[in-house]
């Protein structure tokens, strides 16, 4: 009888920057209101990322959180697939600049650009390389950086 290998959430992370922008400060850059807002996205309050912040700093505070709640190091980990729209670089990917920072050992380490569903992509992706014996210990992130690509006054 064979075994079956199945992939497992071992730990979640979060990281959001530290500056946040009420409603109220969108209202001073363009026509609109804390209620208009509200209204139509129930948003009240987003973070934006440093200027020096990366989409890679912010995908990186994240993992080092997940890993913890794993318990486990950058040395288990062989594979990295984040899923952004808003990389640091076009190259390199922010997943191998991720593996960079945490001092993981060299693996597989590759973005996943589809927006909203790239989350849901990378985790199915993780989960074949996983189920065929190819990882063992993975980092599926998502992040983004959409200060640097939205106009506020719009």
């Amino acid at each position: 009888m064979s075994s079956c290998v199945r992939s497992v959430i071992t730990g979640v992370g979060s990281y959001l920057p530290e500056r946040i922008v009420t409603n109220a400060e969108m209202a001073t850059m363009t026509d609109t209101s804390d209620e208009w807002i509200v209204e139509r996205t129930g948003i009240r309050e987003r973070h934006y990322a440093a200027p020096d912040e990366g989409t890679s700093d912010l995908a990186t505070a994240a993992a080092r959180k997940a890993l913890e709640a794993a318990g486990k190091t950058p040395a288990d980990v062989d594979l990295i697939i984040v899923a952004t729209t808003t990389p640091d670089l076009t190259f390199p990917a922010v997943a191998v600049l991720v593996q960079a920072k945490l001092g993981c050992p060299v693996g597989i380490a590759f973005d996943v650009q589809a927006v909203c569903s790239g989350f849901v992509y990378a985790l199915n992706i993780v989960d074949g390389f996983v189920t065929r014996g190819q990882a063992k210990c993975a980092l599926v992130i998502g992040a983004e950086k959409l200060s640097d690509v939205v106009d506020p006054t719009d």
